[in-house]
Protein backbone atom coordinates (compact mmCIF):
# COMPACT_ATOMS: atom_id res chain seq x y z
CA UNK A 1 0.00 0.00 0.00
CA UNK A 2 2.82 2.39 0.85
CA UNK A 3 4.71 1.66 -2.36
CA UNK A 4 1.57 2.12 -4.48
CA UNK A 5 0.71 5.46 -2.92
CA UNK A 6 4.31 6.67 -3.05
CA UNK A 7 4.66 5.85 -6.75
CA UNK A 8 1.40 7.64 -7.53
CA UNK A 9 2.33 10.61 -5.36
CA UNK A 10 5.68 11.12 -7.08
CA UNK A 11 3.85 11.53 -10.39
CA UNK A 12 1.25 14.00 -9.14
CA UNK A 13 1.45 17.76 -9.19
CA UNK A 14 1.07 17.62 -5.40
CA UNK A 15 4.74 16.65 -5.28
CA UNK A 16 6.31 18.11 -8.43
CA UNK A 17 4.99 21.67 -8.09
CA UNK A 18 5.95 22.16 -4.39
CA UNK A 19 9.30 20.44 -5.02
CA UNK A 20 10.25 22.91 -7.76
CA UNK A 21 8.78 25.83 -5.85
CA UNK A 22 10.71 25.09 -2.66
CA UNK A 23 14.01 24.96 -4.57
CA UNK A 24 13.37 28.39 -6.07
CA UNK A 25 12.25 29.86 -2.75
CA UNK A 26 15.20 28.28 -0.93
CA UNK A 27 17.65 29.97 -3.30
CA UNK A 28 15.91 33.32 -2.75
CA UNK A 29 15.92 32.79 1.03
CA UNK A 30 19.64 31.99 0.97
CA UNK A 31 20.39 35.18 -0.93
CA UNK A 32 18.43 37.20 1.61
CA UNK A 33 20.20 35.52 4.54
CA UNK A 34 23.63 36.23 3.02
CA UNK A 35 22.84 39.95 3.30
CA UNK A 36 21.36 39.66 6.80
CA UNK A 37 24.43 38.37 8.62
CA UNK A 38 23.71 36.32 11.75
CA UNK A 39 20.15 35.00 11.54
CA UNK A 40 20.21 32.43 14.37
CA UNK A 41 21.19 32.74 18.00
CA UNK A 42 21.50 30.15 20.74
CA UNK A 43 18.42 30.05 22.96
CA UNK A 44 17.19 27.99 25.92
CA UNK A 45 13.76 27.73 24.24
CA UNK A 46 15.08 25.78 21.25
CA UNK A 47 12.80 22.75 21.23
CA UNK A 48 10.70 20.61 18.93
CA UNK A 49 7.14 21.87 18.33
CA UNK A 50 8.07 25.46 19.16
CA UNK A 51 6.45 27.41 16.28
CA UNK A 52 8.12 30.66 17.31
CA UNK A 53 11.46 29.31 16.05
CA UNK A 54 10.24 29.39 12.45
CA UNK A 55 9.83 33.18 12.66
CA UNK A 56 13.14 33.70 14.47
CA UNK A 57 15.50 31.53 12.40
CA UNK A 58 15.64 33.33 9.09
CA UNK A 59 13.70 33.12 5.79
CA UNK A 60 15.04 29.66 4.96
CA UNK A 61 13.11 27.91 7.72
CA UNK A 62 9.97 29.91 6.97
CA UNK A 63 10.11 28.60 3.39
CA UNK A 64 10.80 25.02 4.52
CA UNK A 65 7.96 25.14 7.03
CA UNK A 66 5.49 26.64 4.56
CA UNK A 67 6.09 23.96 1.93
CA UNK A 68 6.74 20.84 4.04
CA UNK A 69 4.29 21.55 6.88
CA UNK A 70 1.44 23.43 5.22
CA UNK A 71 1.23 23.07 1.44
CA UNK A 72 2.22 19.43 0.94
CA UNK A 73 0.25 17.90 3.86
CA UNK A 74 -2.89 19.74 2.75
CA UNK A 75 -2.69 17.71 -0.45
CA UNK A 76 -3.68 14.74 1.71
CA UNK A 77 -7.23 16.12 1.88
CA UNK A 78 -7.91 14.25 -1.36
CA UNK A 79 -6.41 10.87 -0.46
CA UNK A 80 -9.19 9.01 1.37
CA UNK A 81 -11.94 10.54 -0.74
CA UNK A 82 -10.71 8.62 -3.77
CA UNK A 83 -11.11 5.30 -1.96
CA UNK A 84 -14.49 6.09 -0.38
CA UNK A 85 -16.27 7.65 -3.36
CA UNK A 86 -15.39 4.81 -5.72
CA UNK A 87 -15.80 2.04 -3.13
CA UNK A 88 -12.17 0.97 -3.45
CA UNK A 89 -11.86 0.60 0.33
CA UNK A 90 -14.31 -2.32 0.25
CA UNK A 91 -12.14 -4.14 -2.28
CA UNK A 92 -8.98 -3.37 -0.28
CA UNK A 93 -10.49 -4.77 2.91
CA UNK A 94 -11.31 -8.03 1.12
CA UNK A 95 -7.55 -8.56 0.77
CA UNK A 96 -5.20 -9.38 3.69
CA UNK A 97 -4.85 -5.61 4.23
CA UNK A 98 -6.40 -4.38 7.47
CA UNK A 99 -7.85 -0.92 8.00
CA UNK A 100 -4.72 0.13 9.86
CA UNK A 101 -2.52 -0.97 6.98
CA UNK A 102 -4.58 0.95 4.42
CA UNK A 103 -4.46 4.16 6.46
CA UNK A 104 -0.84 3.66 7.50
CA UNK A 105 0.23 3.13 3.89
CA UNK A 106 -1.33 6.41 2.80
CA UNK A 107 0.23 8.22 5.75
CA UNK A 108 3.74 6.87 5.13
CA UNK A 109 3.47 7.78 1.44
CA UNK A 110 2.30 11.33 2.19
CA UNK A 111 4.85 11.86 4.94
CA UNK A 112 7.53 10.31 2.74
CA UNK A 113 6.88 12.91 0.03
CA UNK A 114 7.31 15.66 2.62
CA UNK A 115 10.57 14.11 3.84
CA UNK A 116 11.92 13.68 0.31
CA UNK A 117 11.24 17.34 -0.36
CA UNK A 118 12.86 18.37 2.90
CA UNK A 119 15.92 16.15 2.37
CA UNK A 120 16.48 17.95 -0.96
CA UNK A 121 17.18 21.07 1.13
CA UNK A 122 20.14 19.54 2.99
CA UNK A 123 22.71 21.09 0.59
CA UNK A 124 21.35 24.52 1.51
CA UNK A 125 21.71 23.66 5.22
CA UNK A 126 25.34 22.68 4.69
CA UNK A 127 26.05 25.92 2.84
CA UNK A 128 24.35 27.94 5.62
CA UNK A 129 26.45 26.21 8.27
CA UNK A 130 29.84 26.74 6.59
CA UNK A 131 29.14 30.38 5.79
CA UNK A 132 28.68 31.01 9.52
CA UNK A 133 26.19 32.78 11.74
CA UNK A 134 24.22 29.54 12.24
CA UNK A 135 23.58 27.74 15.52
CA UNK A 136 24.07 23.99 14.88
CA UNK A 137 21.78 22.81 17.70
CA UNK A 138 18.96 25.05 16.55
CA UNK A 139 19.31 23.72 13.00
CA UNK A 140 19.05 20.14 14.28
CA UNK A 141 15.97 20.97 16.33
CA UNK A 142 14.40 22.74 13.35
CA UNK A 143 14.94 19.64 11.21
CA UNK A 144 13.12 17.49 13.75
CA UNK A 145 10.39 20.14 14.11
CA UNK A 146 9.70 20.10 10.37
CA UNK A 147 9.51 16.30 10.33
CA UNK A 148 7.25 16.12 13.42
CA UNK A 149 4.92 18.91 12.33
CA UNK A 150 4.67 17.33 8.87
CA UNK A 151 3.77 13.94 10.39
CA UNK A 152 0.97 15.41 12.52
CA UNK A 153 -0.45 17.56 9.73
CA UNK A 154 -0.30 14.68 7.20
CA UNK A 155 -2.21 12.44 9.62
CA UNK A 156 -4.78 15.17 10.27
CA UNK A 157 -5.27 15.82 6.55
CA UNK A 158 -5.75 12.11 5.84
CA UNK A 159 -8.31 11.88 8.65
CA UNK A 160 -10.20 14.92 7.36
CA UNK A 161 -10.10 13.59 3.79
CA UNK A 162 -12.27 10.64 4.82
CA UNK A 163 -15.29 12.96 4.97
CA UNK A 164 -17.15 13.28 1.68
CA UNK A 165 -18.11 16.97 1.50
CA UNK A 166 -15.56 19.76 1.25
CA UNK A 167 -17.25 21.58 4.15
CA UNK A 168 -16.87 18.48 6.29
CA UNK A 169 -13.19 18.12 5.39
CA UNK A 170 -12.42 21.75 6.19
CA UNK A 171 -14.41 21.67 9.45
CA UNK A 172 -12.70 18.52 10.71
CA UNK A 173 -9.27 19.81 9.71
CA UNK A 174 -9.86 23.08 11.58
CA UNK A 175 -11.09 21.15 14.62
CA UNK A 176 -7.98 18.96 14.47
CA UNK A 177 -5.65 21.98 14.29
CA UNK A 178 -7.50 23.80 17.07
CA UNK A 179 -7.35 20.76 19.36
CA UNK A 180 -3.68 20.29 18.47
CA UNK A 181 -2.82 23.89 19.35
CA UNK A 182 -4.76 23.97 22.61
CA UNK A 183 -3.44 20.62 23.84
CA UNK A 184 0.19 21.59 23.43
CA UNK A 185 0.06 24.88 25.31
CA UNK A 186 -0.06 23.73 28.93
CA UNK A 187 2.32 20.72 28.95
CA UNK A 188 5.00 22.20 26.69
CA UNK A 189 5.08 25.68 28.18
CA UNK A 190 4.86 24.46 31.78
CA UNK A 191 7.56 21.79 31.36
CA UNK A 192 9.86 24.35 29.70
CA UNK A 193 9.23 26.72 32.60
CA UNK A 194 9.98 24.07 35.23
CA UNK A 195 13.36 23.23 33.68
CA UNK A 196 14.24 26.77 32.51
CA UNK A 197 14.38 25.69 28.89
CA UNK A 198 13.58 22.94 26.42
CA UNK A 199 15.37 20.01 28.00
CA UNK A 200 14.65 16.30 28.41
CA UNK A 201 11.31 16.85 30.17
CA UNK A 202 10.10 19.22 27.46
CA UNK A 203 11.00 16.82 24.66
CA UNK A 204 9.41 13.89 26.48
CA UNK A 205 6.14 15.83 26.45
CA UNK A 206 6.73 16.89 22.85
CA UNK A 207 7.23 13.30 21.66
CA UNK A 208 4.03 12.14 23.36
CA UNK A 209 2.24 15.19 21.95
CA UNK A 210 3.23 14.46 18.36
CA UNK A 211 2.59 10.72 18.63
CA UNK A 212 -0.86 11.27 20.14
CA UNK A 213 -2.13 13.58 17.41
CA UNK A 214 -0.59 11.54 14.62
CA UNK A 215 -2.53 8.58 15.98
CA UNK A 216 -5.69 10.71 16.23
CA UNK A 217 -5.55 11.57 12.54
CA UNK A 218 -5.00 7.96 11.49
CA UNK A 219 -7.71 6.71 13.88
CA UNK A 220 -10.18 9.16 12.35
CA UNK A 221 -9.42 7.88 8.83
CA UNK A 222 -9.59 4.27 10.04
CA UNK A 223 -12.99 4.83 11.66
CA UNK A 224 -14.46 6.10 8.39
CA UNK A 225 -13.66 2.95 6.41
CA UNK A 226 -15.24 0.51 8.82
CA UNK A 227 -17.64 -1.62 6.79
CA UNK A 228 -20.08 -2.67 9.52
CA UNK A 229 -21.35 -0.61 12.47
CA UNK A 230 -23.89 -2.32 14.71
CA UNK A 231 -27.00 -0.47 15.88
CA UNK A 232 -25.91 -0.59 19.51
CA UNK A 233 -22.49 0.93 18.78
CA UNK A 234 -21.55 4.61 18.76
CA UNK A 235 -20.44 5.73 15.32
CA UNK A 236 -16.64 5.29 15.37
CA UNK A 237 -15.84 8.63 13.74
CA UNK A 238 -17.86 10.46 16.39
CA UNK A 239 -15.77 8.80 19.11
CA UNK A 240 -12.55 10.13 17.57
CA UNK A 241 -14.05 13.61 17.12
CA UNK A 242 -15.00 13.48 20.79
CA UNK A 243 -11.37 12.71 21.62
CA UNK A 244 -10.28 15.81 19.70
CA UNK A 245 -12.71 17.93 21.71
CA UNK A 246 -11.87 16.57 25.18
CA UNK A 247 -8.12 15.96 24.83
CA UNK A 248 -7.10 19.60 25.61
CA UNK A 249 -9.08 19.41 28.86
CA UNK A 250 -7.71 15.99 29.85
CA UNK A 251 -4.11 16.95 29.09
CA UNK A 252 -4.42 20.26 30.93
CA UNK A 253 -5.75 18.43 34.00
CA UNK A 254 -2.92 15.89 33.84
CA UNK A 255 -0.40 18.72 33.56
CA UNK A 256 -1.89 20.61 36.49
CA UNK A 257 -2.09 17.50 38.71
CA UNK A 258 1.62 16.74 38.09
CA UNK A 259 2.64 20.42 38.49
CA UNK A 260 3.73 20.56 34.86
CA UNK A 261 6.09 17.60 34.94
CA UNK A 262 4.04 14.77 33.44
CA UNK A 263 1.58 16.20 30.96
CA UNK A 264 2.67 13.41 28.63
CA UNK A 265 0.61 10.99 30.75
CA UNK A 266 -2.55 12.60 29.36
CA UNK A 267 -1.29 12.27 25.80
CA UNK A 268 -0.39 8.61 26.27
CA UNK A 269 -3.77 7.86 27.84
CA UNK A 270 -5.76 9.56 25.09
CA UNK A 271 -3.63 7.88 22.42
CA UNK A 272 -4.43 4.50 23.99
CA UNK A 273 -8.14 5.34 23.92
CA UNK A 274 -7.89 6.24 20.22
CA UNK A 275 -6.08 2.99 19.50
CA UNK A 276 -8.72 0.78 21.16
CA UNK A 277 -11.82 2.94 20.55
CA UNK A 278 -12.57 1.44 17.16
CA UNK A 279 -11.56 -2.18 17.24
CA UNK A 280 -12.83 -4.29 14.38
CA UNK A 281 -15.18 -6.94 15.85
CA UNK A 282 -13.71 -10.42 15.45
CA UNK A 283 -14.88 -13.81 16.57
CA UNK A 284 -12.64 -15.73 18.93
CA UNK A 285 -10.39 -18.45 17.61
CA UNK A 286 -12.48 -21.02 19.48
CA UNK A 287 -15.60 -20.12 17.44
CA UNK A 288 -16.16 -22.62 14.65
CA UNK A 289 -17.25 -21.29 11.24
CA UNK A 290 -20.77 -22.23 10.11
CA UNK A 291 -21.17 -25.30 7.99
CA UNK A 292 -21.31 -24.49 4.27
CA UNK A 293 -24.82 -24.74 2.85
CA UNK A 294 -24.14 -26.28 -0.55
CA UNK A 295 -27.17 -27.68 -2.36
CA UNK A 296 -26.82 -31.25 -3.50
CA UNK A 297 -27.65 -32.59 -6.96
CA UNK A 298 -30.75 -34.31 -5.60
CA UNK A 299 -32.19 -30.95 -4.49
Amino acid sequence: MTVKELRQGLRRGIFMVPFILIQLLAVMAMLIEFNMGDVENASEMTGVFNPALFFDSGPFWMVAGLICIVIMPLGGLALMGQELEEGNHELLLMTPLTRWRVVRGKFLAMWGLCLVTFVSLLPYLIVRYFIGGIDAWRSIIMCFSVMCFAAVFCAGAIGASSFRSMIGKITVMLLFLLSFGLSGLAPLMWSASNTDGCGVLYHLNACAFGLCYTLFGLALARSRIRLVVHNYEVKPSWMVIGLLIFTPLVVSMATAMTIGYAGFVGFVGMAAVAWFADVTPKAGKWVKPPEPNIPSAAD
